[in-house]
């Protein structure tokens, strides 16, 4: 995103991270902690409360985005452009890569963060301290991406929303022990950021 990112080297850095980042939970799982791997069953349930989460953020992102707007603290042309510089200002490349996002992404985030990060957090500080520090390093995470897109006062604000959804999440799998319940309210979030991020970009139409 900072990196060349109209070049394919940047491009190969940004996937290498993304390979990185599901690796090494992988790898420590086996090589590490020599457990056996697992599909996290939701065998608690926990889907309504994922809903009602998802849809209760996503209300707040829409009337967050609203006030911004009515502000003027949002240039949509500026988003455009940063947009352009990694191919998402073609409205096949940014619907497929919303696609992507909101089912795949998503889903590894929760793997990555919740399955892994916030368990070993758990391991070191216990569930209450644990669950702060884990979504502390899932809002570090997405600075940077906040921040290639805007300026710096939304790029604090949207972490804030990161850390809420985070810290969200972190609740759903200690409470369910599954990452299923947090991905469903993770995969509406985002699908509310993605439909915001179309009409800043391709406009109202």
């Amino acid at each position: 995103m900072f990196w060349w990112p109209e070049l394919t080297l940047g491009k190969a850095i940004f996937f290498a991270a993304k390979v990185w980042l599901v690796l090494l939970p992988l790898v420590w799982r086996l090589l590490v902690d020599r457990e056996p791997l697992s599909w996290s069953p939701a065998r608690h349930g926990g889907f309504g409360l994922a809903i009602a989460s998802g849809v209760l953020i996503a209300l707040v992102i829409f009337g967050a985005y609203a006030l911004m707007m009515h502000w003027g603290a949002i240039d949509a042309s500026q988003v455009a452009e940063r947009a352009a510089k990694t191919g998402l200002n073609t409205v096949s490349v940014f619907l497929g890569g919303a696609l992507y996002w909101i089912t795949v992404n998503s889903l590894m985030e929760e793997y990555v963060w919740r399955w892994f990060v916030l368990r070993k957090c758990e391991v070191l500080w216990g569930g209450k301290t644990g669950l702060v520090v884990a979504a502390l390093a899932f809002t570090a995470h997405h600075v940077i991406a906040l921040a290639a897109q805007f300026n710096w006062g939304i790029t604090l604000l949207g972490s804030l929303g990161v850390f809420i959804g985070g810290a969200t999440w972190n609740w759903l799998y200690l409470r369910y022990r599954s990452i299923w319940p947090g991905y469903v309210s993770h995969a509406i979030v985002d699908l509310a950021i993605f439909l915001i991020g179309y009409r800043l970009i391709f406009g109202p139409g």
